[in-house]
This record gives structure tokens, C-alpha cells and sequence, in this order.
């Protein structure tokens, strides 16, 4: 009778430990997905044009997701595997020293932005204060390289202006969060397209000058 007990104690324990386990992998998988984690890998995915699994493969060798965008950017502009990139990156390489091994130089990092204060300023600063033609000469730090590449990523793929995202990192949101809210929709219509409004809207100004100027001729 003992050893019947014993026995259906041990199933029942066994049974209890697995359906904890199994209940804590679907927590895990919700909380991730409430995280957005997962959509970001699906945009970095989307906007570089690799699977999601590829996305995945290079996370799962513990590069940070905020460094993810930055492994295919240099893997395509320097027209190799992104296990390359990774490699040099895990061997203790910056982001500046893989880009130079392979002939990259700071202007491939370069957004048509501008901030005065950080994250930005100091990055887009050596920009501005440098000709062009020097800007291969840049040495960028690994922090400037990853705000840069997710600045040209999330502003591209979302169709937001570079100072929109630069507002929103520039008041302590991470990327992975400034995706989930411009997937979801959560940023401002009047944010996209920044620039073209900004000139419709001057154009409209000197057009409503330039009729009352002539009324008041008339």
C-alpha cells in the first residue's frame, strides 16, 4: 500500500513540476510578446530582408537586441554573412574597429538629422563639424553606432522623420519600445513625413504673403 502511495506521490509531483515548467514557458512567451520583443525582430527581419529565424539565431548568440539592427546593416553594406559580423563582435571588436576591417568608414552611419543634447549631439555633432569628405575619418563610440543604425531603421521602416524617433530616445525610450509603439500605432500621424510637412506648410505661408501682398496692390 506503501509503495502504491509512494508511487502515485512521485506521478502526481512529476506531473505538477511539468505543467509548471510548461505554464512558465507560456508565461515567458507572452511576457516577450508584451515586451514586443518579437515584433522587433519581425521589423528587423522585414526592413533588412532576412527570416525572422536568422534574426533570432543572432540573438539567441547573445548579441542585444538593440545591436541587432546593427549586425545586418554592416553584414549587407559589407557584403558578408551576418555570422561574420557576429564573430567579430563576440571576439571583442567595436562596432568602428568591423566596419574599418572591412573597408567601411563612419559616413555609411550617418542620418540626415539634427540634437543638440544626447543621445544624438555628440554623434551627429562630428558630422556637422566636419567636411564630407572627412567623415570616413570619424570614430564613432559603440553607443553613437547602434543609436545611428536604429535611427535610420525604425525611421525608414515606419516612414517617421529621424527627430521623431530622436525625441522619443532622447526621453529614455528604448528601441524595442519605440517599435512596439510605432507598430502599434502609437505616435502621432503629424510625426511622419516630418520634413514634406514642414515645407507644405511653409509653402502654404509664403503663398498666403504672397496674396495678400497682392490684394493689398489691388
Amino acid at each position: 500500500m506503501r509503495r502504491f502511495l509512494t508511487a502515485g506521490l512521485a506521478a502526481f509531483a512529476l506531473f505538477f513540476g511539468l505543467a509548471s515548467n510548461v505554464r512558465s514557458d507560456v508565461e515567458l512567451g507572452l511576457s516577450a510578446d508584451e515586451n514586443g520583443l518579437r515584433e522587433f525582430h519581425l521589423a528587423v527581419g522585414d526592413f533588412y530582408r532576412v527570416p525572422e529565424e536568422e534574426v533570432v539565431v543572432v540573438r539567441e548568440r547573445r548579441i542585444p537586441e538593440e545591436e541587432l539592427p546593427v549586425v545586418f546593416f554592416v553584414a549587407q553594406r559589407a557584403h558578408v554573412a551576418p555570422s561574420v559580423i557576429v564573430d567579430l563582435r563576440l571576439g571583442g571588436r567595436s562596432w568602428m574597429d568591423i566596419a574599418l576591417f572591412h573597408g567601411l568608414g563612419a559616413e555609411i552611419f550617418y542620418v540626415n538629422a539634427t540634437a543638440d543634447g544626447p543621445p544624438y549631439g555628440r554623434a551627429l555633432g562630428y558630422y556637422k563639424h566636419k567636411p564630407k569628405k572627412e567623415w570616413k575619418y570619424i570614430k564613432l563610440a559603440d553607443d553613437d553606432v547602434v543609436n545611428l543604425v536604429n535611427l535610420n531603421f525604425l525611421s525608414k521602416h515606419y516612414g517617421y522623420s529621424p527627430n521623431t524617433v530622436i525625441k522619443m530616445r532622447s526621453g529614455g525610450k528604448g528601441f524595442v519600445d519605440i517599435n512596439k509603439d510605432a507598430k502599434h500605432g502609437k505616435i502621432g500621424k503629424e510625426s511622419k513625413g516630418g520634413g514634406k510637412q514642414a515645407k507644405a506648410a511653409s509653402s502654404g505661408k509664403n503663398k498666403s504673403k504672397g496674396q495678400s501682398k497682392s490684394k493689398r496692390r489691388h
